[in-house]
């Protein structure tokens, strides 16, 4: 099925304006499909153009009460012909409902049987449930109609009211891209509230409305900080009315900004115990989705190529906000040890790309750059464009924005043009450097006889003369820094900074964009100095060093896992425990370093003795605690802690951890199917549900069950999905799923024939076999990606995975 691309979406654009969308469904039909009608009001000055709808049925269409032959409908587009100046179309439709998390999603809940469905329109989603001219510059306002069962209730982007039992209707909104549309139908558990004018509300399944119920003073508290924040940043009202924020089962990502009735995956809805860095997590979620309401919503890119406005803009927006004004801490901290690894990491694959990129990729490619550039980096030049600028100039730009182009759309050149106007100068230069050019440069430093020398190296492949503005710190051996400012604007730099100091950290602040070098004798000394740093987000400058040199072969990763188990002794900030963890588990043990033992019983020698030193009830507690359990071979230490015996003082062992413990009980070869069918009579929750398939799958029997899952069910929700991939591989499983290596080559490209958008990418994310370091798998997968035949978000994915296999190659080759 052909994608819209750049040149088609122009052609329609300069045909049709949308004067507005009637849509009515009909959800009482049955288990699998369901009835909508499309109304579409709208201009032409064309004779023909097409209108993008996927049914399970194509009923019936009328342009101008003619009749139009729906077997004209071709792979999702239907031709219209004979267009007026002014247009009524209606399209009738019966739709298939969608367990992929795109369309109209269908779930029941497995705790008690209830059905809950929710709308999911962006990137080419929309046209599986309504009819319309998808694409993000033909903006219009929406009504709808809904017919649904009595005990539903019914949400979506204008305010609901419920005209009698099983009927609802939708006010009309402002002009919306179709991208926003949605619709939130069943027996949701709704809170209702009110801040400044705007009423709230929070919605989950009534098996979660206890734990929604215990969240919503900080849920609500969160989204009326950040609301007083944003209209005082931007002297502009949320203009949407209503502004409900739904917990929804089997969304495939975190969120989705939805004018008036935002969607969130509602693992979110924390049924055990979490960290302080989660909760600041979906705090910082809920306050990016915010932005968009200005940024994205309000004003929206016209091609998808600029889709870092929306994204860059509520990620920076987010952290700012966040810590700025919510009660909840360490934003800046996650983003430098989270977010910004994730970007640097995408940032060095063979498929970057600028952060504004040319609009030349279609709008199926162009969910692939929904990644860590659209994110992470063009957040970060973004941050530091506020700060070159200066907060007045640059909120002043931004605002200007928005007014120029409320309810439109808006390119990369319109929003330099009001930064310019706003008193911004050699704007276009810098966009040419920081936004048009891919990659990062390398900043290093060189203790000389008098000071500190700085370097800076572009990328060959990416050359660029970029500037960067930040600090450079140095530490004595009780971690006491003395720091100085510096602009690096050329090839090298000298500061006055003691060279005879322990560790020197260029960027120390993490104020720019680059891959940042550390010399040999900071190094050296970093498994004394490192733990006596003080401030959290050094530390992450730090790690993010350590963890790049490791990947690119210039640092022994024996000598970076000795310096992590150092930083493991003592490290006391949650967001820092998970992310270097995460680190352990996905890139050092069984990738980097090979073979899996001895490293996985060093780290849980370490991870163990901290245990026992944590505060009893902290949020560091849990995050080591769930370290212990990842690397732990002590089998009656997981059984104690299951049967409720030799527990720490302190640590809940609630559902989720009971879940990670019998994982790991599973992974050592202690549990097998009697045990995780056990712990499924305990917790029959959807949750549970998806926690036994990740088990399931982690189980010797389990693989061949769980692999025709993977690759065949299209009935499959996607949480399950995802933690049936999770479950798949284990390096300690190497010899076992040494037959699925090549299976997943030979059989991935199939789940494309049943799985849709983002699904596919996240699920071939999931069941690559990461491991399977070896240059025989690199040529499999090289040879995949050059298959045209193979989907292209399979084919990129694949793609950025190798890079990962390739640099594991190398560094296990250089350090064996």
């Amino acid at each position: 099925m052909p994608a819209l691309t750049v040149e088609d979406a122009r052609i329609r654009a300069a045909a049709v304006t949308v004067r507005g969308y009637h849509l009515e469904f009909d959800l009482t039909t049955g288990d699998t499909t369901f009835g909508s009608v499309s109304r579409i009001r709208f201009a032409a000055s064309a004779d023909s153009t097409f209108v993008d709808v996927k049914p399970d049925e194509l009923t019936s269409v009328t342009l101008n009460g003619v009749p139009v032959d729906v077997a004209g409908l071709v792979d999702g587009r239907l031709p219209l012909e004979g267009l007026r100046a002014e247009n009524e179309l209606v399209v009738t439709s019966r739709m298939a409902y969608s367990a992929d998390g795109e369309g109209l999603q269908r779930t029941v809940d497995a705790a008690d049987g209830r059905v809950y469905t929710y709308g999911m329109s962006s990137l080419e989603s929309a046209p599986r449930y309504f009819a319309c001219f998808d694409q993000p510059d033909l903006k219009a306002p929406y009504t709808m109609s809904v017919r649904c069962p009595e005990d539903w209730i019914v949400l979506g982007n204008g305010a609901a009211t419920q005209t009698a039992p099983g009927q609802w209707k939708l006010a009309e909104t402002k002009p919306l891209s179709t991208y926003f549309v949605t619709l939130v139908a069943g027996p949701y558990h709704l809170i209702r509230s009110e801040h400044d004018g705007i009423p709230l509300g929070l919605a989950c399944r009534q098996s979660l409305k206890e734990h929604l119920d215990k969240d919503q003073d900080d849920l609500f508290r969160t989204t009326a900080q950040a609301f007083d924040e944003y209209h005082r940043l931007f002297g502009y009202r949320y203009p949407f009315g209503e502004y409900h924020q739904v917990f929804v089962p089997d969304f495939n990502l975190g969120a989705m900004e939805n004018p008036g009735c935002v969607t969130f995956a509602d693992s979110l809805v924390f049924r055990s115990k979490v960290t302080d860095a989660e909760r600041s997590t979906r705090a910082r979620i809920v306050v990016h989705e915010m932005a968009h309401m200005w940024f994205g919503d309000t004003v929206t890119m016209k091609w998808w190529n600029d889709l870092w406005l929306n994204e860059s803009f509520a990620e920076y927006m987010a952290h700012r906000v966040s810590h700025d004004a919510t009660d909840h801490r360490g934003h800046w901290t996650d983003f430098a040890f989270v977010r910004k690894w994730w970007g640097l990491l995408a940032d060095q694959r063979t498929s970057t790309h600028p952060v504004a990129a040319d609009p030349v990729k279609d709008a199926r490619a162009s969910l692939d750059d929904f990644d860590g550039i659209s994110y992470a980096k063009g957040a970060a030049v973004l941050k530091q464009l506020a700060t070159y600028l200066g907060d007045e100039v640059f909120l002043n730009g931004v605002n200007a924005h928005i007014d120029a182009h409320e309810f439109g759309n808006a390119d990369l050149a319109e929003f330099i043009g009001k930064l310019t106007e706003a008193g911004a100068e050699d704007l276009p230069n810098w966009s040419a450097q920081w936004l048009r050019t891919a990659g990062l440069d390398t900043i290093s430093a060189e203790r000389t006889e008098t000071g500190i020398r700085l370097h800076r190296k572009a990328p060959a492949d990416h050359p660029a003369d970029r500037p960067h503005q930040f600090t450079v710190a140095e530490y004595d051996e009780q971690g006491r820094s003395t720091s100085v400012p510096v602009l690096l604007d050329g090839d090298q730099v000298d500061v006055e900074l003691d060279p005879a100091l322990k560790v020197i950290v260029p960027d120390a602040a993490d104020d720019t964009w680059a891959k940042i070098r550390l010399d040999a004798e900071s190094l050296a000394n970093l498994p004394a100095v490192l733990p006596r740093i003080e401030n959290d987000t050094t530390r992450a400058v730090i790690w993010n060093s350590i963890r790049d040199s490791t990947a690119d072969a210039e640092l022994d990763p024996r000598q970076a896992f000795e310096i992590l188990l150092a930083a493991l002794a003592q490290e006391d900030s949650d967001i820092a425990v998970g992310s270097l963890l995460r680190w352990l588990e996905d890139r050092l043990l069984g990738v980097y370093l090979f073979p899996y033992e001895p490293y996985r019983a060093q780290a849980a020698d370490v991870l163990t003795a901290r245990l026992a030193q944590t505060p009893p009830g902290s949020s560091l507690q849990l995050a080591i605690t769930r370290g212990v359990v990842a690397t732990t071979a002590d089998e009656q230490l997981l059984k104690g802690w299951l049967d409720g015996g030799q527990i720490p003082e302190g640590l809940a062992v609630d559902a989720d951890l009971r879940w990670s413990l019998v994982l790991r009980l599973v992974r050592l070869g202690a549990f097998g199917k009697a045990e995780i069918d056990a712990e499924l009579a305990r917790d029959q929750s959807t949750e549970g549900v998806s926690q036994a398939a990740r088990c399931y799958a982690a189980t010797a029997d389990g693989k061949e069950a769980a692999w025709t899952r993977i690759m065949t069910d299209p009935a499959i929700g996607v949480n399950e999905l995802f933690a049936t991939c999770e479950g798949f591989w284990h390096p300690a499983q190497a010899e076992l799923t040494a037959p699925y290596v090549d299976r997943f080559f030979a059989e991935i490209a199939g789940t494309a024939d049943h799985r849709a958008g983002m699904a596919i990418s996240l699920t071939t994310t999931r069941i690559f076999p990461r491991f399977a370091v070896d240059q025989r798998v690199i040529d499999q997968a090289e040879a995949l990606v050059a298959d045209d035949t193979v989907a292209p978000s399979i084919r990129r994915t694949v793609s950025d995975l190798t890079d990962d296999l390739r640099r594991a190659v190398v560094v296990r080759s250089r350090f064996s």
